[in-house]
């Protein structure tokens, strides 16, 4: 049985495409990630811009026209028709220092709302900053540490509600 696959292009256009018809796709490799494609006897220059394999996304150029692709495959499409969203809710509660190192600076406060990737905390660890982001929207719960207060490594530092 052929694997169906369900493309999404500039999340507008979708097509269905099954394995046997990506074996009778005439295509060659001109260099690395260009491709000269032959389709229906209309020829075609494509090259992948960009590639982010684990959310299965991708951007293309063809004749010069740029697309952004998602590819789902079987198992994608099933996990949809479930309802369930793969990779979609992150249930962090906790950020935890990583590593030992000294606070340099608290971006947020007890009770504050927090959407995903807004700055936290600045961690100074050997001779560097490493920032902090939220993992995820929510709302601070509680900050257990102080601005110039050392750390532990595993010591919690922020927790969600």
């Amino acid at each position: 049985m052929d694997s169906t696959y369900k493309l999404s292009v500039n999340n507008i256009n979708s097509f269905e495409l099954s394995e046997s018809d990506l074996k009778n796709l005439d295509a060659v490799l001109v260099e690395n990630s260009k491709f000269h494609i032959l389709n229906n006897s209309k020829p075609y220059n494509a090259e992948i811009i960009s590639s982010d394999f684990i959310a299965k996304k991708y951007t293309v150029k063809v004749n010069n026209n740029r697309y952004e692709v998602a590819i789902s495959d079987d198992l994608d499409q099933l996990i949809n028709r479930m309802g369930i969203e793969r990779g979609r809710t992150k249930v962090v509660n906790a950020i935890k220092a990583p590593m030992p190192g000294l606070i340099l600076e608290i971006s947020v406060e007890v009770g504050q709302s927090v959407k995903e990737n807004d700055p936290l905390l600045i961690l100074e660890a050997m001779k560097m900053e490493n920032s902090f982001l939220s993992p995820r929207d929510g709302i601070i719960k509680s900050i257990t540490v102080e601005k110039g207060q050392a750390v532990d490594k595993g010591q919690l530092l922020i927790e969600f509600e």
